[in-house]
């Protein structure tokens, strides 16, 4: 996989559509940046590609309760889009959209010190799965503490993981469990939406605009944002109080970094206090009616004219090869919200929350969708023909 995945980043790459055609480099990036990408890349991808095989062994498939329609693809069709979208992200860096990944070598050694915590912990998601084991949340103790503290959609064991949402332990594991998944792709897939970000930053100081990441995790992408944008002010807003914790120490190394916790339903931010806001992979998990309130809650804390980043999983149709595989993820994975995400009509679903669609493309197992409030943008400031970082 490793001299497969740096014979392809040889293959000439144009930079995500999104991209103005004066962005475009004025030279090739250098040959050791492109040599260091398609090393890290390659070892990271072996990491937790070599740790998805090990994790299909040792697990055992969990059968439909119904038949899944048409034939699921093999591996090597996936890893074939796999390296497309490796293949993008790259050209996002030699075009200047992005910088380089900021841990990009660092990462797979981590990966590796993460893998014994990672099969320790598979043991206890192959129990659950075959034992239906997603509401271990609410057996314990404070179970009546946390009813009155979180949603009742909330208190469950997504992914048949540890603890659900609302342990330290689950935190520190969660991005190393998305990234076996994906097989390395996980990163990538976020880092997509820093294109349309920096079509956002063209003409603004980054000082003077204010954006959030709604259901921010441990906050994995916003160390994206920061690491470009050092002096963007962000708010990583989550529900979990270990997760925002967790995210806390991923950006401690910048500043001008804010946690709040609060559902994505009900945020308390006020009305119109955003110039953008990003949401990465959050409404898959969403029940059917929660999923408009976020989409009016994202409305309300936006600017007029302010931008939406939506990243999420891909839904059926956007990409016909990978229809069983949508249908079979939430057999597999506790997901019981997935199904109906699959087949929503989200154009529809944020115009009438007064969001409309500029774009949607579909990056690996991700669909993007670059959104936009209705009104006229206020308060852009222009600092010139290049991002005021």
């Amino acid at each position: 996989m490793g001299t497969a995945m740096t014979d392809a980043l040889e293959t000439e790459e144009q930079p995500s559509r999104h991209l103005s055609r004066d962005r475009a480099p004025a030279a090739r990036a250098a040959p050791v940046a492109r040599a260091a990408y398609a090393v890290g890349q390659a070892a990271r991808v072996g990491v937790y590609l070599g740790q998805y095989v090990l994790s299909a062994r040792l697990t055992t498939p969990v059968a439909p309760r119904q038949p899944i329609e048409g034939e699921t693809p093999g591996l090597q069709p996936i890893l074939a889009d796999l390296r497309g979208l490796l293949q993008r992200d790259w050209a996002n860096v030699a075009a200047g959209v992005y910088r380089m990944p900021h841990d990009l070598l660092d990462e797979p050694f981590d990966a590796l010190r993460r893998a014994g915590r990672y099969f320790r912990d598979l043991r206890r998601v192959e129990r659950r799965r075959h034992g239906r084991g997603h509401d271990e949340v609410l057996k314990r103790g404070e179970a009546e503490r946390l009813r009155q503290a979180y949603p009742r959609y909330y208190l469950q064991n997504f992914h048949y993981q540890s603890d659900g949402w609302l342990s330290a332990d689950s935190a520190a594991i969660y991005d190393h469990q998305v990234e076996v998944l994906f097989s390395g792709g996980a990163d990538a897939m976020r880092r997509q939406a820093l294109v349309p970000l920096a079509e956002v930053m063209r003409g603004r100081r980054a000082a003077e605009t204010r954006m959030v990441d709604i259901a921010s995790g441990t906050g994995r992408f916003l160390t994206f944002v920061k690491d470009n944008y050092p002096r963007l002010p962000v708010a990583a807003l989550d529900l979990s109080p270990d997760y925002l914790a967790q995210a806390a120490r991923n950006l401690r190394r910048w500043r001008g970094v804010e946690t709040v916790q609060a559902a994505a339903e009900a945020t308390g931010l006020p009305d119109g206090s955003y110039d953008v806001a990003s949401c990465i992979f959050l409404f898959h998990e969403l029940p059917p009616r929660v999923r408009p309130q976020v989409a009016r809650e994202i409305a309300r804390i936006l600017k007029p004219g302010g931008r939406l980043l939506f990243v999420d999983s891909i839904q059926k149709g956007d990409h016909p090869p990978y229809d069983a595989l949508i249908d079979y993820f939430p057999v597999a994975f506790h997901e019981p919200y997935y199904g109906t995400y699959a087949t929503t009509d989200l154009e529809a679903l944020f115009a009438e929350a007064g969001l409309r669609t500029l774009s949607v493309e579909r990056a690996f197992f991700s669909r993007l969708m670059v959104l936009e409030k209705k009104g006229p943008p206020g308060g852009t400031r222009n600092c010139g023909s290049e991002s005021c970082v």
